[in-house]
């Protein structure tokens, strides 16, 4: 009986229960890598994936300013606005976290699963959104001393 696969079919349902798409798709890719024998993949996807991750998850980002639906005098305006100011500390907050948790998922990737797991489950039961990992696993970082 191969555990790791039923691990990830039980992380796969979790994430249908859930409506949580990229969790699912990616469990599910994994899946299909482990049973096809593709095996070979992994490392590659260790080592680059989160990398590759986070350059498309900015790409989305930075598209509206590329675009031009956001204009730079609005970009300037951030600067004048209280609201705004507070958005740029928060997200230098958040970037900061995701970078020890970027850390900690790197040095103990047993982690992860729990993150992914309390995701999941907070996706579930409380409507949050699936962004969450490396976010909770910055906060972790500060709580047990490691990042």
């Amino acid at each position: 009986m191969d555990v790791t696969a039923l691990l990830l079919l039980a992380l796969a349902a979790l994430g249908i229960f859930s409506s949580n798409m990229p969790i699912t798709v990616a469990v599910l890719v994994l899946l299909f890598l482990r049973v096809t024998k593709l095996q070979s993949a992994f490392p590659f996807l260790e080592k680059y994936g989160l990398t590759i991750g986070i350059l498309i998850l900015t790409i989305g980002v930075m598209t509206p300013l590329a675009s031009g639906k956001i204009p730079l005098d609005a970009v300037w305006q951030s600067f004048l606005n209280w609201k705004s100011l507070l958005a740029i500390a928060v997200g230098m907050l958040v970037a900061y976290l995701g970078g020890r948790g970027a850390s900690l998922m790197a040095g103990q990737p047993i982690l992860v699963t729990g993150l992914l797991i309390g995701t999941v489950l907070g996706v579930a039961f409380f409507k949050g959104v699936p962004v969450g990992p490396l976010i909770a696993a910055g906060i972790l970082s500060l709580l047990i001393g490691r990042g």
